[in-house]
């Protein structure tokens, strides 16, 4: 057995497992070391992929070549789009897995990765030289050295697990905390904080009346994750549940609050505000008197089920309590409570936009560790981070995203520009430029790059080239194609609409919010036959997507221009050419952030909290701008 790699990956969850795939595929000889095999790529809460702003993530990872999207596909069993009532820009795909499945097809793609080897072993210390990661110490005494190393440790830094006043050691349910690297890197200047999350109890299907529910069943259809033709789950697809609590629920949850260690002072960590134990949600919103919860199965064939809202880490006795108030649950068995568990995590400001630590070189961290919660999250930071392990030690150019060109480039200069105080989750909201970064055109904008990098194969960017030309083509199809009165306004007074007078060009026609390429197809025996003409396989992707620009061109326009002058400033390199210290023309809150953050560019300066505009004014002065 080998003692020495390339590149060492601490930890196999959704950054980890990004993070080795990647480095191994570049040509990086891998190791990746895990607590439990077993139970690689856990999905430690929710059994679900994607989300708002998340799904959108990844399919950006999908687009550079990675594997999450290939992954979710395969072990999906419901898929849906969310948002479709709004614009594309806020449509983001979302499915419901296997979580055994999911944990199964990705040994299966890790064991079947060349350059990648596995390890079960738990880190307890880095072994660093000279400021310069060598390698890693395990608590079974092995030594292993490599030339990179990535911490994807997830919750499992000093984990602490509660159920009421059960306190229990771990980083996950039945697995132990990972001990010793927290205190090594506090002592190398890393600023630690504590964060904490939370799960809720898993129930048994057969003690739940469905006849009290909202069915929700998924969608079938072409929409996926990955890019690829032919990634198809052949999984029983299942619908998921809508029930809601009570009054009377939430005034037991309210008795129970004295037990609760959120509210009793055994929690004091950071919680996330965007997914609220069910005890903050009925302090926070005390004036409700129900809160939606979605019953989620946890696989194609087991009778356990999750529950989706309501999170808690009150006595189980408590939670049971409640649960049995709710009349789809008034005979539920739970397999298992829900608790809180908190986790040490580092202060990502002290990160590169690569992720590599400011203060150890070639130490790169990703996911929670850095104060994200999420899977997709923690995927997409491993993506970037195994990438860029494999630069750092090969010569190779670093590897960013900008903000214009990814919601990863938004999570990552968020971290490393504003840092956290509560777990980092992604909205569309936190991508300024969100028209630019749909789901449906993740390959247009990042395929090449990953094709470039050696991460996407030739066979995805063919597809991708294939695409585009046919988009454009249907696109300027539509560009000159003129529609003749007499074909088209017996459909358009037949749905209530405002008929020509005169010709009007396809294009132009389509800028109707009421109308789509399919309607029109089926009243233009010409454009239905350009559209037979597509390629099979992504027919109905292609007209979406052709759709998508002929409708929203103006905003799409418009956001790039936008774009293109926020990203000159972002052009201008700032790192190294002041000792912020002495420049006195700004504000002491300015020195302070400029000072601990060290920007590389005037753009992310700009985006620090507390340097304002006119600090940026001076800076560029002093820049001879």
């Amino acid at each position: 057995m080998r003692s020495d790699y390339d590149v060492i990956v601490v930890g196999a969850g959704h950054a980890g497992c990004e993070a080795a795939s990647a480095a191994a595929r570049l040509g990086s000889q891998t190791l990746l070391i895990t607590i439990d095999m077993n139970k690689i790529a856990q999905m430690s809460c929710n059994p679900a992929v994607g989300g708002i702003a998340k799904g959108q993530i990844v399919r950006e990872i999908d687009a550079l070549g990675g594997q999450m999207g290939i992954v979710t596909d395969r072990s999906s069993i419901q898929f849906r789009m969310l948002n479709r009532s709004k614009g594309p820009a806020m449509w983001s795909p979302r499915s419901q897995s296997d979580r055994q499945q999911f944990i199964l097809q990705w040994r299966e793609v890790l064991e079947n990765t060349s350059n990648l080897y596995m390890w079960q072993d738990s880190v307890d210390e880095f072994v660093i030289e000279g400021g310069v990661v060598k390698g890693v110490k395990t608590v079974l005494g092995m030594v292993f050295t490599a030339r990179a190393v990535v911490l994807t440790a997830g919750t499992f830094l000093n984990g602490l697990m509660h159920v009421g006043r059960v306190q229990t050691p771990g980083g996950r349910v039945s697995e132990p905390p990972a001990r010793g690297i927290t205190e090594q890197l506090a002592s190398l200047g890393f600023t630690v904080g504590r964060m904490k999350t939370g799960t809720p109890p898993r129930l048994d299907e057969r003690t739940i009346d469905f006849s009290q529910c909202i069915r929700q069943d998924g969608e079938q259809d072409f929409h996926h994750f990955s890019y690829l033709p032919g990634i198809t789950s052949t999984l029983q697809q299942r619908p998921c549940w809508i029930v809601h609590t009570n009054e009377r629920v939430h005034e037991i949850l309210r008795e129970g609050l004295p037990q609760s260690p959120l509210y009793n002072g055994q929690i004091n960590s950071i919680g996330p505000r965007y997914c609220p134990s069910i005890e903050t949600k009925i302090v926070t919103f005390a004036d409700k008197t129900s809160h939606q919860l979605f019953i989620e199965p946890e696989g194609a064939s087991t009778h356990e089920m999750y529950l989706n809202g309501f999170s808690s880490s009150m006595p189980w006795e408590v939670q049971i309590e409640a649960l049995r108030q709710i009349p789809a649950l008034r005979d539920v068995h739970a397999f298992r409570p829900g608790y809180a568990i908190e986790y040490d995590f580092f202060d990502p400001t002290q990160l590169s936009h690569t992720l590599e630590s400011k203060l150890v070189k070639n130490l790169f961290l990703a996911g929670q560790v850095n104060g994200t919660t999420g899977y997709e999250e923690a995927a997409g930071q491993g993506l970037i981070a195994g990438i860029n392990a494999h630069q750092n030690i090969t010569g190779g150019e670093p590897f960013t995203l900008a903000r214009n060109e990814a919601y990863i480039g938004v999570l990552i200069d968020d971290l490393v520009t504003c840092g956290v105080d509560e777990p980092y989750r992604m909205f569309t909201s936190r991508a300024e430029h969100r028209i630019l970064l749909r789901q449906d055109d993740a390959d247009m904008r990042l395929t090449e790059k990953g094709y470039r990098l050696g991460l996407a194969t030739r066979e995805r960017y063919d597809l991708m080239c294939s695409k585009r030309d046919q988009i454009q083509d249907l696109t300027a199809f539509c560009r000159d194609y003129t529609v003749k009165i007499a074909a088209i306004n017996p459909m358009l007074e037949s749905q209530g609409m405002q008929p020509l007078t005169q010709g009007q060009r396809l294009h132009d026609l389509l800028l109707r919010p009421q109308l789509n390429m399919k309607m029109l197809a089926e009243a233009l025996p010409d454009l239905q036959e350009k559209i037979e003409s597509l390629e099979d396989a992504r027919r109905d992707e292609i007209v979406e997507a052709a759709e998508i620009a002929i409708k929203y061109r103006g905003y799409i326009e418009r956001e790039s221009l936008i774009a293109e002058r926020v990203a000159r400033l972002d052009n201008v390199t700032l790192k190294g050419k002041f000792d912020y210290s002495q420049i006195h023309q700004i504000s002491t809150e300015a020195r302070q952030k400029l000072a601990a953050i060290d920007p590389e560019t005037v753009g992310q300066a700009a985006r620090i909290p507390g340097v304002s505009p006119s600090d940026i004014n001076i800076l560029l002065v002093l820049l001879g701008r």
